[in-house]
C-alpha cells in the first residue's frame, strides 16, 4: 500500500519477494518436491526383480504365440517339424550327395539332421528376436511391464518348438542305428546353455532392431552366412584337418559350432571327444554367461526408450 508524503510524493513499499522456486533447474524442482520421471528405468536389480514376477506373464505370451503361429496353415503344429526337416532333406541333396560333404562323416543322416535341429533354434531365436520390440508396439505402448519380457518370451516360445522337435529328432537318430547310452543326458545341460546364449542374442538385437529396422531385413543374410561357418552340413574336424591353425581356433570358437558339436556328441556314437574343441563345454557356458549378461545388460539400458518416438 503506498502512502502520500507532505510534498506529495508517492511512496513505495518494498517489492514483493521471489517465488520460492525461482532459479531451480528442472532436476531440483522434481527433487524438492519428490517428482519422477515417467516410465524411468529402474535400477537393475529392481529391475530383474519386475521381470521374475512378470515370469507368468511370459511363459503364458509364449505358448499362446506357440499355437498362434501356424493357425493359418492347413497342417498347423506339424511345421514346426517340417521346415527343419525340409531343410535338412536339400541339404543333404546339395552337401551330401552333389558336393559330397558327407565323405568320411559316419552316420551323416543324423549327423546333418542334428546340425539343422540345432541351428535352427538359434537362428529362429535372432530372427524373432529381433523384431520382438518393433513388432509388438502396440502391446508395449499400452502397457507397463518390463520389456525384456518380449524377446525372452520369444526365445522361450523357440525352445517350446524344440522341444516337441526333438521328438522327430531323436525318431530319425534311433532309426539311423544309435542307441541310447548315458551321454544321452548331456543333451539337457547342451540345450539349457544355448537356450541362455540365445536368450542374450536375442535381447540384444531386439534393442538394435527397436531403431534400425532394416535390420529385420538383412539379419536373414547374416545368419545364413553364420550357418555356413558353422558345420552344420560339414566337420569342421575334416575341413581344417589342413587350414592354418587360426582358422580352426576361429571356427572352433564359433558358439552355433560349439552347440552343434555338444548335441552331436551327445546323441551320436562316432561323434568323439577327439573331435570336439578343448574346453568345449567351458566355452559353451562362457558364451552362454558372455551373451546372456551382456545382452540383458544392454538391453536394459535402453528401456525407457522402448516404444516412443
Amino acid at each position: 500500500m503506498s502512502e502520500t508524503t507532505h510534498d506529495g510524493a508517492v511512496a513505495v513499499g518494498p517489492p514483493p519477494a521471489p517465488p520460492a522456486d525461482d532459479g531451480l533447474s528442472p532436476a531440483q524442482l522434481a527433487a524438492k518436491y519428490g517428482l519422477s520421471v515417467s516410465g524411468a528405468r529402474p535400477g537393475l536389480v529392481e529391475y530383474t526383480r519386475q521381470l521374475w514376477g512378470r515370469r507368468h506373464f511370459i511363459n503364458e505370451f509364449a505358448k499362446a504365440r506357440t499355437q498362434a503361429q501356424y493357425t493359418q496353415a492347413r497342417l498347423g503344429q506339424l511345421w514346426q517339424v517340417m521346415t527343419p526337416l525340409l531343410n535338412a532333406a536339400v541339404y543333404y541333396l546339395i552337401f551330401g550327395l552333389l558336393i559330397g560333404t558327407s565323405k568320411g562323416i559316419d552316420n551323416f543322416v543324423a549327423f546333418l539332421v542334428t546340425g539343422i535341429f540345432i541351428f535352427t533354434f538359434t537362428q529362429s531365436s535372432v530372427l524373432s528376436g529381433v523384431r520382438a520390440v518393433a513388432g509388438n508396439l502396440g502391446l508395449i505402448r499400452a502397457l507397463h511391464f518390463p520389456r525384456a519380457s518380449m524377446p525372452i518370451a520369444f526365445t522361450l516360445m523357440q525352445l517350446q518348438q524344440l522341444l516337441m522337435s526333438m521328438i522327430v529328432l531323436v525318431a530319425i537318430v534311433l532309426m539311423t542305428g544309435e542307441v541310447p547310452g548315458p551321454s544321452w543326458l548331456l543333451a539337457v545341460p547342451a540345450l539349457l546353455t544355448q537356450w541362455v546364449f540365445n536368450t542374450g542374442l536375442a535381447l540384444a538385437v531386439a534393442r538394435l532392431g527397436s531403431k534400425m529396422t532394416d535390420l529385420a531385413q538383412l539379419m536373414p543374410f547374416i545368419l545364413r552366412t553364420w550357418m555356413y561357418t558353422s558345420g552344420v552340413m560339414y566337420s569342421i574336424d575334416q575341413l581344417t584337418d589342413t587350414a592354418p591353425h587360426y582358422v580352426r581356433v576361429l571356427l572352433d570358437l564359433n558358439p552355433a559350432a560349439v552347440y552343434i558339436d555338444l548335441m552331436r556328441f551327445a546323441l551320436i556314437d562316432s561323434v568323439t571327444s577327439s573331435q570336439l574343441p578343448p574346453h568345449v563345454w567351458a566355452i559353451a557356458v562362457g558364451w552362454a554367461l558372455l551373451a546372456g549378461i551382456g545382452g540383458y545388460v544392454y538391453f536394459w539400458k535402453a528401456e525407457e526408450l522402448y516404444g516412443r518416438g
